[in-house]
């Protein structure tokens, strides 16, 4: 599965979702872009995009792109938080479904 990670992520996360192939919006050249846009260029080449901006739902109409949103609530955006989240990550990605968003909680 190809995923997109935030900016607003830790890279070190990608590591961590083995089995995939997983990119950061700053290796695609994308951290000048806002999430609106961001979806659209994300939505041609990822099935996921992996966030902790909890507003995104609020903020775009995800119905309107066609890749599945995954929010992850931890303590921080910090590794150590966001690792004990790896497995979760994992057995929900063959579930996710496009155009809406699922949150995840540490």
């Amino acid at each position: 599965m190809r995923l997109l990670i935030d900016e607003c992520i830790d890279r070190r996360l990608a590591r961590e979702l083995t089995g995939h192939d997983v990119k950061t919006v700053p290796q695609m050249g994308w951290a000048a872009f806002q999430n609106g846009r961001l979806l659209v260029l994300a939505e041609k080449e990822f099935q996921v995009f992996v966030t902790v901006d909890r507003n995104l739902s609020y903020q775009q109409i995800l119905s309107r792109f066609d890749i599945a949103v995954l929010v992850l609530r931890a303590k921080t955006n910090r590794i150590s938080d966001l690792k004990p989240l790896v497995p979760k990550i994992l057995r929900a990605l063959p579930t996710l479904k496009t155009r809406r968003a699922t949150i995840l909680s540490a």
